[in-house]
């Protein structure tokens, strides 16, 4: 079966990257794909690609090695069933609080004795290669998100679910549960505090931390404190970003500002 790469990189004790992708786009995708990440990550759940822009998009992000991830809606094994079936290696699932939640999700993603997939990978098996039956369960990653204050007072219960391989924390949303503003970068000590705790306890429990950052000098502080798995902004915000700095700039003939 093809290489999980990001799996490679944890079994060394290093870092991977992902690229995000909101914009549905399969040239988007493979432009993303070319650059110097790890992993790609298709956004299903607030990114705008449904399942037909998805599959063309793992597509794209094939004609590279890059490790194709897929956040997908919501914790439905439906839908987790059949993104797991068009090649997905990793699958992302929001909003998780309980023990119960994640082991719900895990088990969609494995196969029989370990879980309840469903057999038929009709493109995973294109991608993955023959054998892809056979090696499915230790090779596709499952990464359960934490954010929400619920999801984080029943922590223990969800890292102890068997075959959970990562959390990836949604600042954003953790941080209005705790009565803040949404964004990237929290700026509160209780937020960060959480933020710090949560990787810690991953940790100890053998489980990879992952975050979504908004900053290179934010992202540098997550990976010191020991997350794994760091998706960087958007495709999206990027090109959001680039214009609202570089136009002003430009109108007022002043040198481009640098993106962060």
């Amino acid at each position: 079966m093809r290489e999980n790469k990001v799996k490679t990189l944890w079994s060394k004790g290093e870092c991977a990257v992902t690229g995000w992708l909101a914009i549905p786009s399969g040239l988007s995708a493979e432009m993303m794909a070319q650059q110097d990440v790890d992993a790609v990550t298709v956004d299903m759940q607030h990114g705008c690609a449904d399942y037909s822009d998805m599959l063309s998009m793992l597509q794209a992000i094939s004609t590279t090695d890059r490790t194709p991830f897929v956040r997908v809606p919501w914790n439905d094994p439906a839908i987790i069933g059949r993104v797991l079936d068009a090649g997905a290696y990793g699958l992302i699932v929001p909003m998780v609080n309980t023990g119960a939640e994640c082991r719900a999700f895990v088990e969609a993603c494995r196969y029989y004795p370990e879980g309840g997939r469903s057999v038929g990978p009709i493109r995973a098996g294109l991608y993955g290669g023959a054998d892809y039956f056979a090696n499915a369960n230790k090779t596709v990653i499952t990464m359960a998100m934490i954010e929400h204050k619920e999801g984080v007072a029943n922590l223990d219960e969800i890292l102890a679910t068997p075959g959970l391989d990562s959390i990836f924390v949604g600042p954003s949303d953790l941080a209005v549960s705790m009565g803040h503003t949404p964004g990237f970068d929290p700026k509160w000590d209780d937020v960060n505090e959480t933020i710090a705790m949560i990787a810690e306890r991953c940790i100890k429990a053998g489980v990879v931390p992952g975050i979504h950052v908004g900053s290179v000098e934010y992202g540098q502080k997550m990976r010191d404190l020991g997350y794994k798995f760091i998706a960087y902004l958007s495709d999206f915000r990027m090109l959001q970003i680039a214009y609202a700095r570089a136009l002003p700039a430009f109108r007022a003939g002043k040198p481009e500002p640098n993106v962060p």
